[in-house]
């Protein structure tokens, strides 16, 4: 055993010896249950960061922890490989986005390789390979011949210059991101998820989801946004519309129908077309409408304006003609973009009358009344479903509940046709098409005689070409007869094949199926092999993936369970959701207003005795430096720490030990580089004391025998962190307590005398326990300790340690004597001894006679196995 800890030869010979050994194939093995642990897998963007390095050690840990508990283990690794920034690189570089995302590949890969993470390598994929997106083309067609995935019209923001849809995240001020074009709303057709469909099975599942953070579930829950209420309909006005017709709108309060008092349709309604068409202002306006996001959150940002178009719609149960506005807070594609307005109920429809002297009408009071409505001032009028509130003004209907009201309007909406109870899902079915290159291709073939045809399975996958260069204005492929020109499968005519591609959330939302069976060249999943890994025990990654990705995944679980691909419902049994790694940050002022962000690397810090920084200044010309604050690490920040340079300078096991130490894994961990010395110093005296053990020769750990009191003080030690680091991993998943026990546990070590024969066995157990205990935190260095431990045998090789109740269980244990509440002495006593002999020791104790300055105790107090209260 070398004489120091050197993380560089250490690591390479363990990480040498896994690979020649495959140590972490799994296999299905039915003898053995079975522990399938996922984190979500890297965009190949070109370098891990710390909160790759972070979320993969989690997992990683409960992986070889589960392991060494005698599961049949798996942990794969793949890349989500698809996606608009290997395009956005591909422009930069003039290459193609195919071999900047290969490139990225290769060298991730080997930064995983070389922080020690137990992956079984043999079933990589990447979601760019066509061997795995042709099942997700496969499926595709499979849903489109159920109606699962349908065609139609959709409203999108789109780059007129670059001849494309952007993301709301890609408008900026109004204009795309990258031509700077003022942007527009365009219908365009699109391919879409019926997940609504789902919606319902989305929401009632989630209660089977113990394992599940709350806030997750709860995000969720409102994503879905299920809720009561009717549709109701307001027939149009034929004197100003000019024809029959219906307008339609949706309510969660149809009860405040009698105080609607106007309509808001969105800037692609039929009525607004119609208004518009002899209104060159209101065509204007629409114009402006259109041109603006589509977010949802923008929406409820945004400055609410409206036009009206002198058309009007009739009252369903008064008869009352109602105006109809143009707004540009209604969105085309929410229900039938049309609301009925309740000004004097609603907050956004308040400000809105206010704005364009709407009337206000109070239909809803407090059950003892209200008098001091005023039409000026917004105030929350109806927070309670209850009978708390009455309605007012409502003719028939004064004085009624909520539920009272609600019933009886609807009641007689539905006996004149005008409206009826329903259930409605703030969830929109997912459009899937992207006018991108980089993605997978729809495969679909336009036929002018058959219309929209899916490729039969037998020609299935649709290539992308790998060898384009995109130039940002639109997709290549729309400029590709090669790609798109093809014939129909159903009448053999000549036909245009789909040139958009799939949304890259597509590609993520069932890759850990396929890690099940990657090869499998006859079916999208290997049912047998589904059967054994599903669901995933233990999936680890942000929050911020909470809603889409991880409600995707849900929903493409239960699309594959009823095409009989799997058979569980959910895919995930329990989920993690690791903090964020945060660092401080330090600038200077730049004349132009920007600032210059430097390298925490680069900073000199004075701080107070407590830590807190007192001054910051530039290491290179020692001039001060403002101080930024704790943000997530970043490059835009300049705080970033490359994890290759610090497993070069410290090892990937103190990387390991260190985020793992520093915080709860759901909390956010703050960078600290006297943190990182501190777990550094740690695994170097954890090599000292192993080493100084194994130079005094080879011996068996403890298997039972006489022992002195400090022995047994030691293993009941040990025993009892061997408890509780299981408990820490397992089911707290708290990994800085069971770093810090183990810890103790040396500590303890360190002041037992083990000198002895029967010490030097005991050394051995702690040691071997120890050694096990931190091994799927620092697996390298565990390794290398237990060669010299057990000569010959391997770690990998072992189980979990056992704890021995006999070592528990104390013959004498010590109490703290307090006189009058105050700490006086200790005494120590059998652990069964019985109250007054426990009385009479704690008496008779020196200290606590003198504290008692020879008054006679009034009352005695035991508590057990913990303290002796004398009071005088």
């Amino acid at each position: 055993m070398q004489e120091h800890y050197s993380p560089r030869e250490i690591e390479a010979a363990a990480q040498q010896k896994w690979q020649r050994t495959a140590a972490f194939k799994a296999v299905e093995d039915t003898s053995r249950p079975k522990y399938y642990a996922l984190s979500m897998f890297p965009y190949p963007s070109g370098k891990l960061h710390m909160g790759h390095v972070r979320n993969y050690t989690i997992t990683d840990v409960l992986a070889r922890f589960k392991r060494f508990q005698g599961y049949n283990v798996l942990q794969p690794m793949g890349w989500d490989a698809f996606g608009l920034p290997a395009e956005n690189a591909a422009m930069k570089s003039g290459g193609a986005p195919a071999a900047w995302t290969y490139a990225n590949i290769d060298y991730m890969k080997k930064q995983l390789d070389s922080l020690g993470f137990a992956l079984d390598w043999e079933r990589e994929l990447a979601t760019c390979k066509p061997d795995y997106y042709r099942w997700e083309q496969w499926l595709f067609t499979k849903l489109f011949e159920k109606g699962v995935i349908y065609k139609k019209n959709g409203v999108v923001n789109w780059d007129p210059v670059d001849h494309t849809v952007l993301a709301n995240e890609q408008v900026i001020d109004g204009r795309g991101w990258r031509s700077g074009a003022l942007v527009e709303k365009r219908e365009i057709p699109m391919y879409y998820f019926a997940i609504t469909q789902y919606a319902d099975e989305l929401l009632t599942s989630l209660d089977t989801l113990d394992g599940w953070p709350e806030q997750v579930k709860t995000m969720q829950r409102n994503w879905i946004g299920k809720s009561f209420g009717a549709e109701i309909v307001f027939p149009y006005d034929e004197a100003s519309v000019g024809h029959g017709g219906e307008l339609k709108v949706y309510t969660t309060r149809p009860d405040t129908l009698m105080g609607a008092t106007y309509v808001a349709v969105a800037a692609e309604h039929p009525l607004a077309t119609q208004a518009a068409a002899s209104h060159p202002e209101l065509q204007a306006f629409i114009a402006e409408c259109k041109a603006g996001s589509v977010a949802e959150a923008d929406m409820a940002t945004m400055e609410k304006k409206g036009m009206p178009t002198g058309l009007s719609v009739v009252h369903p149960l008064t008869g009352d003609k109602l105006p109809v506005w143009v707004a540009n807070y209604v969105l085309w594609g929410y229900g039938e973009g049309a609301v009925m307005a309740v000004p004097a109920h609603d907050e956004r429809d308040f400000a809105f009358a206010n704005k364009y002297a709407l009337p206000i009408k109070q239909v809803i009071a407090k059950a003892a009344g209200d008098d001091d409505f005023d039409a000026t001032v917004w105030r929350e009028w109806y927070a309670d479903k209850d009978d708390s509130v009455k309605t007012v003004n409502s003719g028939k209907y004064d004085g009624l509940g909520y539920q009272a009201a609600f019933d009886a309007i609807v009641a007689d909406l539905a006996a004149q046709a005008h409206g009826t109870k329903k259930t409605q899902y703030r969830l929109r079915d997912w459009g899937i098409s992207r006018q991108r290159y980089w993605g997978c291709p729809i495969p679909i073939i336009h036929c002018p005689c058959c219309g929209d045809v899916p490729v039969p399975a037998d020609q299935l996958p649709v290539v992308l070409p790998e060898n384009v260069v995109p130039d940002g204005a639109g997709s290549p492929l729309a400029k590709m007869p090669e790609f798109y020109e093809t014939t129909c499968p159903t009448c053999g005519g000549a036909a245009k094949r789909e040139t958009d591609t799939m949304d890259t959330f597509v590609e993520s939302s069932w890759y850990y199926a396929r890690y099940a069976s990657p090869k499998c060249d006859t079916a999208m999943v290997d049912k047998h092999a589904a059967d054994y890994w599903l669901q995933v025990d233990q999936y680890v990654g942000g929050i911020e993936h909470a809603i889409l990705h991880l409600l995707y995944a849900r929903f493409f679980h239960k699309l594959m369970r009823d095409e009989g691909l799997v058979s569980s419902d959910e895919p995930f049994k329990s989920l993690l959701t690791q903090g964020m790694v945060v660092c401080e940050t330090f600038y200077r002022d730049l004349p132009n207003g920007s600032k210059d962000w430097i390298a925490p690397q680069d900073v000199v810090l004075e701080r107070d005795g407590k830590g807190k920084i007192l001054s910051a200044t530039h290491r290179v010309d020692g001039q001060p430096v403002a101080i930024g604050g704790i943000e997530k690490m970043s490059k835009s920040k300049n705080n970033g720490v490359d994890p290759q340079e610090f497993i070069e300078k410290y090892g990937a096991d103190t990387a390991r030990l260190f985020m793992m130490f520093a915080a709860p894994p759901e909390q956010s961990l703050e960078w600290s580089d006297a943190g990182v010395e501190g777990a550094f110093r740690f695994l170097k005296r954890l090599w000292k004391v192993v080493k100084e053990h194994a130079d005094g020769g080879v011996v068996a750990a403890y298997q039972g025998g006489e022992l002195d009191a400090g022995l047994k003080e030691l293993r009941f030690k040990l025993h009892g962190t061997i408890q509780k680091v299981a408990d820490d991993y397992g089911r707290r998943q708290q990994f800085n307590t069971a770093i810090a026990a183990v810890m103790e546990l040396l500590n303890t070590y360190d002041k037992t005398d083990r000198s002895s024969d029967a010490g030097r066995a005991v050394a051995q157990e702690v040691l071997e326990a120890v050694v096990i205990l931190l091994s799927p935190i620092v697996p390298h260095l565990t390794d290398a300790l237990w060669n010299a431990l057990k000569p010959g045998s391997e770690l990998l090789a072992q189980a979990w340690p056992k704890v021995d109740e006999a070592a528990l269980v104390k013959s004498e244990i010590e109490l703290m004597v307090q006189v009058n509440g105050k700490l006086r002495g200790s005494v120590t006593v059998a652990a069964d001894a019985a109250k007054d002999v426990i009385e009479a020791a704690a008496m008779a104790n020196d200290n606590v006679q003198k504290f008692m300055e020879g008054k006679p105790a009034k009352k005695v107090i035991v508590v057990p196995g913990r303290l002796v209260n004398i009071v005088v």
